[in-house]
């Protein structure tokens, strides 16, 4: 079993992921971690949820899974986001968002 990030965390069959959005980049990629969060720039502007739109596709697509797999819990209207991704794994979580490439 991989040792989770401080960004991540286990919430019964689901994963919660802490994120730091910025958005209006020219694509969406994994920046880094910002404090205890993971960083990510979102091809997007933040305007009429494009943003938000955009960073539950994103996840999804790294993860390969369905995107009403992904939700955001909390931040709707902030750079920083709690999304939640049922019924996940958290190693196949961290091994897709800790790729090099996303």
């Amino acid at each position: 079993m991989t040792t989770a990030p401080v960004w991540l965390r286990r919430d019964g069959d689901d994963v919660v992921i802490c994120v730091h959005v910025q958005p209006g980049a020219a694509r969406s990629a994994i920046v880094g971690e910002h404090g205890s969060s993971l960083k990510l720039r979102l091809g997007a502007p933040p305007v009429d949820g494009k943003a938000n739109a955009e960073l539950t596709a994103f996840i999804a697509r790294l993860l390969g899974l369905p995107r009403p797999r992904v939700s955001i819990v909390s931040g709707l209207s902030s750079r920083q986001k709690r999304l939640r991704v049922a019924s996940a794994d958290v190693d196949t979580v961290v091994a897709a968002l800790s790729r090099p490439d996303a």
